[in-house]
């Protein structure tokens, strides 16, 4: 197969105005560009832009494919929403990493795996995973867990992947729910590659995950107690195309910062892990040929 790279990016919060819009053309002159998409393929030669750039300038969400085993997505939040000291907890090499650009914080999540197959429809991934940002934005660090573990399980296929001394690393805190996934923190574990064996095993350091509804009349009494200054200023954002990002502000404030350690469960390091999947594996896989 010849050589295949597919670009996405969405502005979810805002669209692009007839300007931006113009000067991400300027990037590409065959991209299908609206005000809140971009999107390209190439066959040959190569996208001209910077996604870095692109995502600190104009977008929310990022996907990137090659068919020699790239899969990388970039998510745009606010800063107020998900602290630099937090994310950097579950940053690992080139794999996860995250960076404050103006008022905003991007991660970045790449996987490779130049030995995979290559699947063909997998360029309607971003539909399915966009979901996580808001979850992210809403204090749920699943998919912060995930991209970490995903990268260490790359471990597990390439034993050069990483210095020995990694394997005494400690997991970041937890968060609770690992075991029943969201559908968009399913989606993005599939893209990065998680090994499905090595999230049951991290998953029984989790704990439940309390679903908590919001009381909409605690909602409507804590709201009318903002003084009217701010809630004017909420008011002029939301006029300027920022309701999105309003809501979101709003919504953790009311709802309080997430708490991001995972009680008294003792952390494990990246070998308990790798290995604990390894057993795993050997107990619930049926042998080639055999009956478990």
């Amino acid at each position: 197969m010849s050589e295949y790279q597919y670009y996405e990016f969405l502005a979810v919060d805002r669209p692009l105005d007839t300007r931006q819009q113009a000067e991400v053309r300027a990037l590409s002159t065959r991209a299908r560009i609206t005000a809140t998409s971009f999107t390209n393929e190439y066959h040959w030669g190569d996208f001209h832009g910077d996604p870095n750039r692109m995502m600190e300038r104009y977008y929310d969400a990022h996907l990137y494919l090659a068919n020699w085993g790239t899969h990388r997505v970039m998510l745009r939040l606010p800063r107020t929403l998900l602290e630099l000291d937090v994310a950097e907890q579950y940053c690992v090499g080139d794999q996860v990493a995250a960076w404050t650009s103006g008022e905003h914080l991007i991660l970045d999540l790449t996987s490779e795996d130049e030995e995979v197959e290559w699947v063909g429809d997998e360029e309607d991934s971003l539909s399915s995973i966009v979901g996580v940002r808001a979850e992210l934005a809403a204090g749920d660090l699943r998919p912060l867990y995930l991209a970490w573990l995903s990268a260490y399980g790359v471990w597990e296929r390439d034993e050069d992947a990483f210095d020995y001394e990694e394997e005494d690393a400690l997991e970041p805190p937890v968060p609770p729910g690992l075991g029943t996934l969201s559908a968009p923190q399913q989606a993005l574990a599939d893209f990065l590659r998680l090994d499905p064996d090595l999230l049951a095993v991290a998953a029984e350091g989790s704990p439940l995950q309390v679903i908590v509804q919001d009381d909409p009349r605690e909602l409507a009494g804590w709201l009318t107690k903002l003084p009217q200054g701010e809630k004017d200023e909420l008011l002029l954002r939301v006029v300027q195309d920022q309701a999105a990002q309003v809501r979101m502000e709003l919504m953790r404030r009311f709802r309080g910062e997430p708490k991001i350690e995972a009680g008294d469960v003792p952390r494990r390091t990246v070998a308990q892990l790798l290995d604990a999947a390894a057993e795993h594996r050997q107990r619930t896989r049926t042998p080639r040929g055999g009956q478990a």
